[in-house]
C-alpha cells in the first residue's frame, strides 16, 4: 500500500522529460533520476555523443528496457529547440516535463579585469541557452498540444548571494530566479507550473579547477575551504542528493500545486551565520 502511495505521488511511468545539457554530472544525474522514476529520457546536448553517456547510464542502470535517447539540439535557437519538442513528441506522445539544466562558468576575475567577450559568453549561456529559448519553446509545445508541463529551471548560491569574481554568472543565475517567477505567474492558467532548484555546492566539471586543489589527497583551494567554512553541513553535496527536490517539484501530482519557487538545496549555506 506505502509503495502504491508513493507511486502515486511521485512516480513518472509513461511520461517524457526532456533534460538540457543532460550529458553532464548534474544533468545526467537528474536524469536518471527521472528514469528511475519510470520517465522516458530525452537528452539534449552539444553531441549525441556527450548526450549518450547519459544515456548509457541510465541503460546499464536500469537495464536495457529503460527508454533513454539523445538528442544534438541548438539551445539558442528557438527553431532547433521546437523541432527537438516535435522530434521527442513524436517518438513518446507528449513532452511532460522540461529540465533545463545547460548552463556553467568560466573563471573568475576582479571587476576591473573582467573579459566582456567571457562575461556574454556565461550569460547568454546560463540565461539565453540554459533557460530562455527552450522554456519559450517548450511553453509554445505545451500550449498548442494542450499539455500541462513541468518546467525546472536551475539558478544556484549565486543567484542569491553574488559570489565574488563570477560576475556573468551571478548576474544569469539570479536572472533565471525572475524568469522562473515571470513564468510561472503567465502559465499558471495553462496548467504549466514553473519552478527552480538552487543547489549548493557540488563539484562538476565547471567548478572543480576553483574548489580542489589536489584531486589525489582532497586538499582544497582556499575558496573551496571558505565554501566548506560557510556550509553547516562542512561538506560538498553529492549530486543524489537533488533527486528527491527534483522529483517533488517536476511531478504534476507531488508538486500540483507548487509553483514559482526556487528551492536551495545546499546544506544551509543560505542560513549560515556566526
Amino acid at each position: 500500500m506505502a509503495n502504491a502511495y508513493l507511486e502515486g505521488l511521485f512516480g513518472l511511468e509513461g511520461k517524457t522529460a526532456v533534460v538540457t545539457g543532460g550529458g553532464g554530472v548534474l544533468g545526467g544525474k537528474m536524469a536518471l533520476a527521472l528514469a528511475k522514476a519510470g520517465a522516458n529520457i530525452v537528452i539534449w546536448d552539444l553531441t549525441e555523443e556527450i548526450g549518450n553517456r547519459t544515456v548509457t547510464l541510465i541503460k546499464e542502470t536500469l537495464g536495457a528496457k529503460a527508454q533513454a535517447v539523445a538528442m544534438a539540439i541548438d539551445c539558442s535557437s528557438d527553431e532547433s529547440a521546437l523541432a527537438g519538442f516535435k522530434t521527442a513528441h513524436d517518438k513518446f506522445g507528449s513532452v511532460d516535463i522540461l529540465i533545463n539544466g545547460a548552463g556553467g562558468n568560466r573563471g573568475k576575475s576582479p571587476l576591473t579585469e573582467v573579459d566582456m567577450k567571457t562575461f556574454e559568453f556565461v550569460l547568454k549561456l546560463n540565461l539565453v541557452i540554459g533557460c530562455m529559448v527552450p522554456m519559450k519553446a517548450y511553453t509554445k509545445y505545451c500550449i498548442e498540444n494542450k499539455i500541462k508541463g513541468s518546467v525546472l529551471n536551475i539558478a544556484s548560491m549565486a543567484a542569491h548571494l553574488a559570489l565574488s569574481g563570477v560576475w556573468a554568472y551571478s548576474a544569469a543565475k539570479s536572472a533565471v530566479m525572475n524568469l522562473t517567477k515571470q513564468a510561472a505567474c503567465e502559465l499558471a492558467p495553462y496548467g504549466i507550473r514553473v519552478n527552480a532548484i538552487s543547489p549548493g555546492f557540488f563539484l562538476a566539471e565547471q567548478n572543480k579547477a576553483l574548489l580542489v586543489e589536489d584531486e589525489k589527497t582532497g586538499k582544497l583551494t582556499p575558496r573551496g575551504q571558505a565554501v566548506i567554512a560557510h556550509t553547516p553541513f562542512g561538506r560538498f553535496g553529492e549530486a543524489e542528493e537533488l533527486q528527491g527536490a527534483i522529483l517533488l517539484l517536476v511531478n504534476n501530482s507531488a508538486g500540483s500545486f507548487i509553483t514559482g519557487v526556487t528551492l536551495p538545496i545546499d546544506g544551509g549555506y543560505l542560513v549560515s551565520n556566526i
